[in-house]
């Protein structure tokens, strides 16, 4: 009934006796228990009259500045993008500690363009209730060599690193920490095994994926169309717009991503550096060519 009074000024008795699925007594023994307590909450007779709450009684107790109401609001917010538990209700509360109306402007879908939400939502549910309740998970794993296998571990937490999120896992395994692509976990399962303690794991820094080659420094000249798909993956420090296209200049690993990335673009990038790359891209062209005899 505080909350409520709180985020809607005043209400009557028989309303609040109809939200709150009691009699009008009941909310009247309320407010005195409220009053008692030490709330300013009293009655009004009249036609506008009702139970309310002193103004400003708790804004004026509030320790916190304007924009920083709407800071706490808005990260609140945010958890209701990884579906974290009675996010509303404490949006609620605070919405009305605060006396401001909170405002649609944020959502977050973790699915991929034309996937089925369902599963991916509810994988990140799952790792989520595991790393909070620290219970081993099991799950199949389809490495960058295309090999399929079980793996088991212990959650650290959930990683958004380079546009893609990953489990960070004290792996079962390799007895060691490990990062997991989350698009290429399967048949996810939760086990009624708890784990306490971990070994402390170094602040900010994780493994490597184990596919990843060594770094090399590239440029690049790509046209002006493709212009969007460079700003869509790349750096912008890494971008240099000319009148006739990009120049673009980065350090990258060597992986079969990077082969992957420059075969995308088909006839519409030139590889000025280095000559290794080159050679790597025409083997491929030609292997590519050979399927279609």
């Amino acid at each position: 009934m505080l909350y409520y009074l709180l985020e809607q000024g005043h209400a009557t008795a028989p309303e609040l006796a109809e939200k709150f699925e009691v009699s009008v007594r009941t909310i009247y023994r309320d407010v005195d228990a409220l009053s008692g307590a030490g709330i300013p909450v009293y009655t009004e007779t009249g036609r506008n009259g009702g139970i309310q709450l002193l103004d400003g009684y708790v804004l004026d107790r509030s320790l916190f500045s304007d924009q920083e109401k709407q800071a706490l609001l808005s990260g609140i917010q945010s958890l209701a993008a990884v579906q974290f538990p009675e996010v509303d209700g404490v949006l609620k509360k605070l919405g009305a500690i605060f006396q401001i109306r909170l405002s649609d402007w944020i959502e977050v879908d973790f699915s991929r363009w034309g996937s089925i939400a369902e599963y991916e939502n509810q994988l990140f549910v799952q790792i989520r209730q595991a790393v909070l309740e620290r219970r081993k998970i099991r799950f199949v794993y389809y490495d960058s060599t295309g090999a399929k296998r079980e793996r088991e571990a212990y959650p650290r937490k959930l990683v958004y690193k380079d546009r893609a999120w990953y489990l960070f896992a004290f792996c079962l395994t390799r007895q060691a920490d490990r990062l997991f692509r989350l698009t290429r976990i399967k048949d996810f399962r939760l086990t009624e095994t708890y784990f306490n303690e971990l070994p402390e794991a170094a602040p900010e820094v994780y493994p490597q994926p184990r596919d990843m080659g060594a770094l090399i420094d590239l440029e690049l000249q790509f046209p002006l169309e493709v212009g969007y798909r460079l700003y869509d993956t790349l750096e912008d420090s890494a971008i240099i717009a000319r009148e006739n296209g990009y120049t673009v200049k980065l350090t990258l690993p060597e992986t079969e991503w990077l082969y992957d990335f420059l075969m995308s673009f088909g006839e519409r990038v030139t590889i000025i550096r280095p000559e290794s790359v080159k050679q790597r891209m025409i083997e491929k062209y030609k292997a590519a060519l050979a399927r279609y005899p």
